[in-house]
């Protein structure tokens, strides 16, 4: 059988209160992620090699980045993006042209006087 594994997975690192409560996963992923979570770990960092083609074809995908159609890659392409670095968006700039607009809000429009 494919993803085979007698310990349950669980990154205590990036889940503290484990996968299941931490929101990002519905009950299924979860669950694929516990049962079979070290099998794909150990496959994704090549310490183990495929046994079949299921195991073959969830490494193609996820080297690929492409989960369509594949459970097991669905599942740990979204536990990568989970854990994965955050990304920060600002909604402001800082001006450094040196242009008109030099950052300033003591200069006033004189025009407007």
């Amino acid at each position: 059988m494919s993803f085979e594994t007698d310990k349950r997975f669980n990154d205590l690192q990036h889940f503290p209160r484990g996968i299941r409560r931490s929101g990002e996963f519905t009950v299924a992923e979860a669950d694929l992620l516990e049962r079979h979570g070290h099998a794909m770990l150990s496959l994704y960092q090549g310490k183990t090699q495929p046994q079949d083609e299921l195991e073959t074809s969830f490494l193609e995908r996820v080297q690929q980045g492409d989960a369509s159609g594949h459970l097991y890659a669905k599942v740990w392409l979204k536990y990568l993006k989970v854990i994965g670095p955050r990304r920060v968006h600002r909604l402001c700039t800082a001006s450094g042209s040196g242009g008109d607009d030099s950052g300033s809000f003591d200069t006033v429009d004189e025009s407007l006087e």
